[in-house]
């Protein structure tokens, strides 16, 4: 995890005889994001050709990760085996990446379109596959 500074601006106004006064009050927060991992190639291409507004979403829920870890969770995230989670992303594709946590690490490790209700046993064998490279990436 890294520490980042981050800027908050948060602008209030005072309701005086006709007048507005704008404040704004500057907080410096200290922020520790999680830092995440795309395992390989095939998880990048696999995000790159999905639909555009599919992408938009699973940048969105790849932040979500980022900024609360291992404190993720549903509707966004959902544990689905020993050491093995899924990012849920819903809309017209709806997308799931799995992904484990690996030294302070969020590392995302296989993506697909889910098109039943249970996720496919082969997804998680590939994810189980991938997790053992890990130590060597």
């Amino acid at each position: 995890m890294e520490n980042k500074r981050l800027l908050a601006r948060r602008s209030f106004s005072e309701g005086g005889a006709g007048r507005k006064d704008v404040r704004i009050l500057e907080e410096i927060i200290n922020i520790e994001f999680m830092e995440i991992k795309i395992l390989d190639v095939e998880l990048e291409r696999f995000i790159y050709f999905l639909e555009k507004q599919t992408i938009a979403k699973v940048v969105r829920t790849i932040e979500l990760l980022e900024m609360f870890g291992n404190e993720l969770g549903m509707p966004h995230s959902k544990k689905i085996d020993s050491g093995l989670f899924e990012l849920r992303v819903r809309g017209a594709q709806e997308v799931r990446i799995i992904y484990t946590f690996h030294k302070r690490v969020a590392v995302l490790l296989v993506g697909f379109i889910k098109k039943s209700e249970k996720i496919p046993r082969r997804e998680i064998e590939r994810a189980r596959l991938k997790l053992v490279t890990i130590d060597f990436v």
